[in-house]
């Protein structure tokens, strides 16, 4: 490939592989427990509703709305949480994050019922749910920056898919335990007090998810920002919430389109379907349960694969492909699954299989639309005001226009409608596959730098990057100048000729 000079090589910076094992770890394992507290609450659902929602209409509504109710403190954890982690490093935002939701999710196990203390049952329930928003308007922001800056440029997306094995995870062990209570028990049990255990497992998984995170070192990345004043001048602080609109705003609407589209696909599928698939096809509990179990163990099984891939091809292609096939098969497939047990398996693990693509990439994705100083403000506050609008309220809103349609299939239109918002978004999307996180470039962007043969530079140097579009000749003419005299001045890109 011909190099017209609108990249720069990055140098070969070595993290040592054990610690960016340890990193991984870390962050997929407090991962797991942020998302085993939303999974147990989604499996829960209707014990929630007969213990805390009983004396109400629309018992089953009122927990799926509480579900959503966390989303509206995600924007205001992402707005602390958030500047903070740029301030102060990823490492110590992240401890906290995780034993705030680890509490307020056994705080819900032990929440006494509405025929013990009446009203004050669901107002508990709603403030704890609240804390858990809170909490996770940090949580997940924080951890996919951390990871992405341990990660090596050219492995980002097979390191950062571990943190979405967590995800899974979570939500699977959630789904598991449940699952064998309700083989392994009476009903009663399970309806008096068995249904509150897997509440207290968010224990033990909390403050072993908080030793591991103890023990590692801060991000790389942001420790060199820290501690190296910018090649222009002074070092750069992180940006208020107004600087940070204004510097990104186009990266912010850009990433909002992606997360409504990303998380319409994914409460629909981990959260709201074990409610669809026993309350509207009318499935026994513990099948249902059984088919998002293998859906999830498979998807798992799936995951480093594609973030390994989206390495190789690119971002934008895996998420091409992921929300085109979901916006072509989303409707076959819901409708499969009102046939029978197996083919609701089978039409549960092809959208799971067909969503796997962006959700392997979100780790190696988001964090890269903003440069060091800006990322994880960035990250959480665009993020989480997204996923506060959309995400949470996919239960409800699937639950609740059934119920006014009487069409099972609305689940499968509301996600085709936001695949379409998500690719429409992806082609303004930079591609970020093998750029540098380092320094005070945007990633991916004209005259940062690249790892050599990676999606990034191709995308460069072909000029099919967003901000090359409006470019003039003139312009570019003056980037790739620009880039050459650094290059000279610093010596860092031997490429001088074809390769």
């Amino acid at each position: 490939m011909k190099r017209r000079r609108y990249s720069r090589l990055a140098p070969d910076h070595h993290t040592d592989p054990a610690a960016v094992r340890r990193a991984t770890a870390a962050s997929a394992l407090g991962n797991a427990t942020e998302w085993y507290d939303y999974g147990v609450y989604a499996v829960a659902t209707s014990y929630i509703a007969a213990h805390f929602f009983e004396p109400f209409e629309n018992a089953r509504l009122l927990t799926l709305a509480t579900f959503a109710i966390s989303f509206l403190a995600r924007p205001i954890g992402g707005l602390v949480w958030g500047p903070l982690g740029d301030r102060l490093g990823r490492k110590k935002v992240l401890a906290l994050t995780i034993i705030m939701m680890s509490l307020a999710t056994v705080a819900i196990g032990l929440m006494p019922a509405y025929d013990t203390i009446g009203i004050w049952a669901p107002i508990g329930l709603v403030l704890l749910r609240l804390i858990q928003g809170f909490s996770t308007g940090g949580e997940y922001g924080g951890a996919a920056t951390f990871m992405s800056e341990y990660a090596p440029d050219n492995r980002r997306g097979f390191f950062g898919s571990f943190l979405e094995f967590g995800t899974l995870g979570g939500f699977a062990l959630g789904t598991a335990i449940m699952l064998g209570l309700e083989t392994f028990t009476t009903p009663e049990f399970m309806s008096s007090w068995g249904w509150r255990l897997p509440f207290l497992v968010a224990a033990p998984l909390g403050f072993i998810g908080l030793y591991l995170r103890t023990k590692l070192d801060e991000s790389p990345v942001f420790e060199e920002a820290q501690e190296a004043p910018a090649a222009d001048g002074p070092a750069q602080d992180a940006p208020g919430l107004f600087a940070l609109i204004g510097r990104h705003w186009r990266a912010m609407l850009v990433m909002t389109g992606l997360v409504t589209a990303l998380n319409i696909v994914n409460y629909t599928l981990l959260a709201y379907m074990p409610t669809y698939l026993e309350q509207q096809i009318n499935l026994p509990a513990q099948e249902g349960l059984l088919i998002v179990l293998v859906g999830e163990v498979i998807m798992m099984a799936c995951i480093p694969f594609a973030g390994a891939a989206s390495d190789r091809f690119g971002r934008k292609r895996s998420w091409y492909f992921s929300m085109g096939g979901l916006a072509l098969l989303a409707v076959p497939m819901f409708y499969l699954m009102g046939q029978s047990f197996i083919l609701a398996m089978v039409g549960f693990a092809v959208l799971g299989l067909l969503y796997i693509p962006q959700l392997a990439t979100i780790t190696a994705t988001f964090p890269a639309m903003f440069p060091t100083k800006a990322r994880f403000a960035g990250f959480a506050i665009t993020y989480n005001v997204a996923t506060s609008l959309f995400g949470g309220t996919a239960a409800y809103v699937n639950d609740f226009a059934i119920a006014e349609t009487g069409n099972l299939l609305v689940p499968a239109f509301y996600m085709v409608l936001a695949c379409v918002v998500g690719l429409v978004a992806v082609f303004f999307m930079p591609e970020t596959a093998g750029a540098s996180l380092r320094g005070d470039d945007v990633p991916g962007s004209v005259g940062s730098a690249v790892a050599a043969g990676s999606p990034a530079e191709r995308a460069l140097e072909l000029e099919n990057q967003p901000d090359q579009r409006t470019m003039t000749a003139e312009q570019k003419a003056v980037v790739v100048d620009d880039v050459t005299a650094a290059i000279v001045e610093d010596g860092s890109d031997p490429y001088w000729r074809d390769h």
